[in-house]
């Protein structure tokens, strides 16, 4: 399968499954989980894996600081092949300067130069994340779990104490953890 942030035969070794039995469906839960954490963060941990070209309106996608101004783009996965142009004029590289997600996880989250005035910005680059992250690779492999086990409890009880029934609860906190640091806030995926 492809895309996905976690591999299934961890889960199946997470939840210590022998056999084939269950493959199908620890494979479909790594996948849910993995487009679900896609719709959470508004954005995708995988690289395209060919240069394509996008076209852009910079109006609202710009940040001014001392620098000059960062365009926020989509997620680029390498600085090989990307290319700027602003009403079909190449904007030089040495007039750029990226911003990455963080020091470790190098995905180019913004691009810094003087003004981006000047009307239709095309970026030609490969778009997405260099490689999957840590954090998300962790948060794919418990959400998978939590989908995973769902099948045991259909009505959304997982058990009983002494109250009562116990609800599967909305939200694992846990997740939320791994994944907040990544979520585009304001942003629709």
């Amino acid at each position: 399968m492809a895309n996905e942030y976690a591999d299934w035969r961890e889960l199946k070794d997470m939840r210590n499954i022998s056999g084939t039995s269950q493959d199908g469906a620890l494979q479909r839960a790594i996948k849910r989980a993995s487009r679900s954490i896609d719709r959470r963060c508004a954005r995708r941990f995988y690289r395209d894996g060919e240069v394509s070209t996008r076209v852009f309106a910079p109006y609202g996608r710009t940040i001014t600081g001392r620098a000059g101004e960062t365009l926020l783009v989509p997620d680029i996965a390498s600085e090989a092949g990307l290319l700027f142009s602003i009403a079909g004029i190449q904007a030089p590289p040495a007039t750029l300067s990226y911003v990455y997600f963080s020091d470790t996880e190098r995905a180019i989250t913004g691009v810094t130069r003087s003004s981006w005035y000047g009307g239709r910005l095309e970026i030609t680059a490969e778009f997405g994340w260099p490689a999957v992250p840590d954090n998300i690779e962790q948060a794919t492999l418990l959400l998978a779990n939590r989908r995973y086990m769902r099948k045991d409890s259909p009505e959304g009880v997982s058990g009983w104490n002494q109250e009562g029934a116990v609800q599967v609860s909305r939200y694992d906190p846990d997740i939320e953890d791994l994944v907040q640091p990544y979520v585009l806030e304001g942003f629709g995926a």
